[in-house]
């Protein structure tokens, strides 16, 4: 994506292709609030209908416009995007997002009645987890995924990641 004047402070983007988020994308529901972690995303993600492969210069702001203020897209169809002023900030809001997707999957092939939460449960949850109502996402995180990632090279026998 084209670095954007709608959105200075971001400085990270990731997009990935995973089995769960692409499950989503295909989705006409999109993304459910079924736990915690989804219901974070309530009224803050983007949706990006498909456009084929994404190679045309003109989709870059269509991509940004449908992406708004959040900092979660779930490109129909595609996969996921997450951006964040810091790598630390884009990757936590991908974890939790590909995490969202694993457990809607998850629920829906159970093939039950599933649960959702009261509207005033969503929107203050949802809020709760917004920028300024609580710790910057990451900061404390993203030390241990490096040292989850360093323990699970040094088991493989593959060399030690340095950051």
């Amino acid at each position: 994506m084209a670095r954007s004047t709608r959105r200075p402070e971001v400085k990270c983007v990731l997009h990935t292709h995973t089995r769960a988020g692409m499950a989503v994308s295909a989705m006409e529901c999109g993304l459910l609030p079924l736990s915690q972690t989804s219901i974070r995303f309530v009224g803050h993600i983007g949706y990006h209908d498909y456009e084929g492969p994404a190679v045309e210069l003109e989709e870059r702001e269509r991509l940004v416009r449908n992406l708004g203020a959040c900092g979660a897209m779930i490109m129909r169809n595609h996969g996921l995007l997450t951006c964040g002023a810091t790598i630390q900030q884009a990757f936590n809001t991908m974890y939790q997002l590909e995490l969202s997707c694993r457990s809607q999957v998850d629920a829906m092939a159970a093939r039950t009645e599933l649960t959702l939460p009261g509207e005033n449960v969503l929107a203050h949850t949802a809020h709760m987890y917004q920028p300024g109502t609580r710790r910057p996402y990451g900061v404390l995180e993203w030390p241990a995924m490096l040292r989850l990632l360093d323990a699970e090279e040094t088991r493989s026998g593959f060399p030690s990641y340095k950051h």
